[in-house]
């Protein structure tokens, strides 16, 4: 992560190219973020100084790695990151759509006041992830083709979650910190996966892992 850029939009400007009306919208948002953030706590208190870099870039190379991926799911949504993130990066293509996966009711209405006030490609399912996967009807609800989860749960829980849609031919992405090895060491126990590491371009000891494929390990 650069340390000599000050916080704010233009730190995005050293990973990626951002369009006037992306930059518009991450602003709302994040705006929004800090407005919210005094009654709902959305994010760790001492990332809020970093909230470009820490979280708003970090979130945006999720979209980098998979640009053609229009229908996404985000679990845990939480604070909207990456799952907002990527919805404002779609914003401006017609048949994208990104469903946040939230089950607490306040962090799902901040949710759906950032879609509302960005304008946004997004919906908000306000219940468990394993609820939402067990009802999802490709038919009515749409084929996903993107899985993500940031800061949510270890490697092995989020296979589980993701594996319905990557069996549909889905592929999911998981941000992962400095302690990514022993979590891919225990999801190999469970799961037989064909896995790629993506080393993160804002922090350099974390990465994205890319899961193309997900089967239950047969001994």
């Amino acid at each position: 992560m650069r340390s000599d850029l000050h916080d704010g939009p233009e730190v995005l400007d050293a990973y990626f190219n951002v369009s006037r009306e992306t930059r518009e919208r991450l602003t709302i948002y994040v705006d929004l973020v800090r407005r919210w953030q005094k009654a709902q706590n959305l994010v760790a208190p001492s990332t809020l100084p970093q909230l470009w870099s820490r979280h708003v870039a970090d979130s945006m190379q999720i979209h980098h790695l998979a640009p053609d991926i229009l229908h996404w799911i985000d679990f845990g949504s939480g604070a909207g990151f990456p799952g907002l993130v990527t919805a404002i990066l779609l914003a401006d293509s017609p048949s994208a759509m990104v469903d946040l996966v939230e089950s607490n009711q306040r962090k799902a209405a901040f949710l759906r006041t950032v879609i509302r006030e960005a304008g946004l490609p997004a919906r908000v399912h306000a219940d468990r992830i394993d609820t939402v996967t067990d009802r999802w009807d490709t038919a009515v609800d749409g084929r996903i083709e993107g899985v993500s989860a940031r800061a949510l749960a270890d490697l092995d829980t989020l296979c589980g979650f993701a594996r319905p849609f990557v069996a549909d031919g889905a592929r999911a992405f998981f941000h992962k910190g400095r302690e990514s090895r022993p979590e891919i060491v225990k999801a190999s126990h469970t799961w037989d996966m064909d896995l790629v590491e993506h080393r993160s371009l804002i922090d350099p000891q974390s990465i994205i892992l890319e899961i193309l494929r997900i089967d239950p390990f047969v001994n």
